[in-house]
């Protein structure tokens, strides 16, 4: 698969869109070999040169996605309040 490599301008889109730290939640990766099941969430760590997208995903797993190429998107204010209200009540037990 040939992906064009993108423009500056795009990569800074990207980065100004996913910054570090921003919780995201996986619909399809276009992955043969190791794909990250979908459903998955994970945590943006970074943005590279390339425009992808550097993630640390909750399972464990660390895998790069390709904006265009793979499906993910942002987690809502109201899925990130119910994560962090399950992390609560298991600081609790």
């Amino acid at each position: 698969m040939n992906i064009p490599f993108p423009s500056r301008g795009q990569v800074e889109f990207t980065r100004n869109s996913y910054p570090p730290g921003t919780r995201i939640v996986l619909n399809s990766m276009n992955d043969p070999y190791a794909p990250v099941e979908s459903g998955t969430r994970g945590t943006v760590r970074y943005v590279d040169d390339a425009g992808q997208l550097g993630v640390a995903w909750d399972n464990g797993r660390s895998l790069s996605l390709i904006p265009g190429v793979d499906s993910f998107r942002k987690l809502t204010q109201q899925e990130i309040a119910q994560e962090q209200g399950m992390r609560m009540e298991e600081m609790k037990l």
